[in-house]
């Protein structure tokens, strides 16, 4: 690979930057993964409220900054995307936000039951959120952390890494998760 805009880009007959270009109408995103089965997902903070959790698409349009499900700093709204079909709509959105940061699809062999599902970090939700991945996409657990999460990966022996903030009171500690061990 060369580097270059591949042919098959949405919008690479239009040339220039736009040829770049993958999807569009997101806001501040900060996570990024595939799944087992070569979807790409992404989390993204909204303005104040409507963080997100999106399945990326082709050529899709997100909407932000014409829609959100959140609403400017300014209090004043942000049409939601049910009142704009043309727009895609997040598959899982937060209002209280969880500020997500750091995302990582697990498929390791220590939590078996956590295969293809989703953890997020929760900056101002100081937690880490499960999400499923299946076909309707939901929240499935929020761990309290006590912390700032920054980022989630998960290693090679399956454990999951978080990474703790510093700006929460934490000294920005790294914290391996494992399965308690039946004693």
């Amino acid at each position: 690979d060369d580097g270059s805009v591949p042919a098959d880009n949405p919008f690479a007959a239009q040339g220039g930057v736009a040829a770049q270009v993958w999807s569009l109408g997101h806001r501040n995103i900060l996570g990024l993964a595939f799944d087992g089965k070569g979807r790409l997902w992404e989390h993204e903070m909204g303005p104040l409220g409507g963080d997100e959790l999106n399945l990326i698409q082709r050529g899709a349009n997100y909407g932000y900054p014409i829609v959100s499900n959140g609403d400017n700093y300014d209090g004043t709204p942000i049409p939601d995307h049910n009142t704009r079909p043309e727009f895609a709509a997040p598959k899982i959105s937060w209002t209280p936000v969880i500020s997500p940061a750091g995302f990582v699809i697990y498929s390791g062999k220590q939590f078996p039951a956590w295969r293809g599902n989703g953890f997020i970090g929760g900056l101002s939700s100081m937690s880490l959120v499960q999400v499923s991945l299946g076909d309707q996409p939901r929240e499935v657990a929020r761990y309290d952390m006590g912390a700032r999460i920054r980022e989630v990966e998960q290693g090679p022996d399956g454990a999951l890494w978080l990474l703790e903030d510093e700006a929460s009171g934490s000294t920005g500690r790294l914290l391996k998760l494992t399965p308690k061990s039946k004693a």
